[in-house]
């Protein structure tokens, strides 16, 4: 029997995301596509791989068996085709969104680097570029370190983005030049954005821990234009980062928090082994511009301080 490497590597793939539906946006298939590959699997190696749950899919006994083999088939056949790769490819570089700060980062890069070509790739944080990374689907991604890392990643502290307050024109704190995190103790937060497992749910997990404040995830989350508009409704208050290209809207303003400053620390997680030439530069340009965590007027979570932390 001769496997079909497409299933192993959608197996793999799932392992990582958890989720068919993320591991199919990774794969660039459908969710459909990936459930087929892996019934085509199963019923290749006659055994069942997968139970799945609203928290998404975990390993049956088989599967767990079967895993580590099916990282060495998929690993064999990425070092395969990486021999093959012409070594002036296309930088991949995932930002999450174009909305955020990451992508000014890569566009200065750009603009310094010469002729250098670079793929910009939007995703769901570190939940899933890290398993994309290891198999080589990416090169760097931007996000918050929250958890100790597999082996063979390594990440480079980027830029801690102050949060600010957003709130309707209307709000008692609207016409203040700034707010102190103090006055926010007791308030509920709307954050729908905030998702299971994510790294930015555990940052603001520990916000709420340390400063007495409620983070509200109800939703549904449809995005930053709508998110901006149902604060401008008055009946809500939320946070954003400094840098992110927030959509203008004449109901809301933004304003710095301070006393302390909560800072969100991004980095750029890259793997050890990666071959690709322009990487070590790219992780140069972005360490030269990283200014360090000041303890003095700036909030970190206990976790990130260590790595941002001049």
């Amino acid at each position: 029997m001769d496997l079909d490497l497409a299933a192993v590597r959608a197996f793999v793939a799932i392992t990582e995301d958890r989720y068919f539906s993320e591991a199919a946006a990774g794969l660039g298939i459908s969710q459909q596509a990936i459930s087929k590959r892996i019934a085509r699997l199963e019923s290749d190696l006659g055994v069942r791989l997968f139970l799945r749950s609203r928290t998404g899919a975990g390993l049956t006994e088989d599967g767990r068996l079967f895993l580590p083999h099916a990282r060495a088939l998929v690993g064999l056949a990425d070092q395969a085709l990486a021999v093959l790769r012409e070594r002036r490819r296309s930088l991949r570089v995932d930002v999450i969104s174009s909305r955020v700060a990451s992508i000014d980062m890569v566009r200065g890069f750009h603009e310094t680097a010469g002729d250098i070509e670079i793929d910009i790739i939007s995703s769901n944080g570190f939940r899933s570029a890290r398993g994309r990374i290891l198999r080589g689907i990416l090169d760097a991604a931007f996000g918050r370190v929250d958890r100790v890392l597999e082996e063979d990643l390594a990440y480079v502290p980027a830029y801690l983005e102050p949060l600010h307050l957003l709130v309707g024109r209307d709000h008692p704190l609207a016409n203040r030049p700034h707010v102190e995190i103090a006055r926010l103790s007791g308030e509920a937060v709307w954050m729908p954005g905030n998702v299971e497992g994510s790294e930015w749910t555990d940052f603001y997990d520990h916000l709420s821990a340390e400063f007495g404040l409620r983070i509200d995830t109800s939703g549904p989350n449809w995005g930053l234009d709508h998110y901006v508009e149902e604060i401008g409704r008055g009946e809500r208050i939320g946070f954003v980062g400094e840098k992110i290209k927030v959509p203008w809207h004449p109901r809301t303003v933004q304003m710095p928090i301070v006393d302390p400053i909560p800072a969100f620390p991004w980095s750029m997680l890259y793997h050890r082994q990666n071959p690709h030439p322009v990487l070590p530069r790219f992780a140069r340009h972005i360490a030269n511009r990283f200014q360090p965590f000041d303890p003095r007027c700036q909030w970190l979570p206990p976790f990130d301080r260590p790595a941002f932390t001049a």
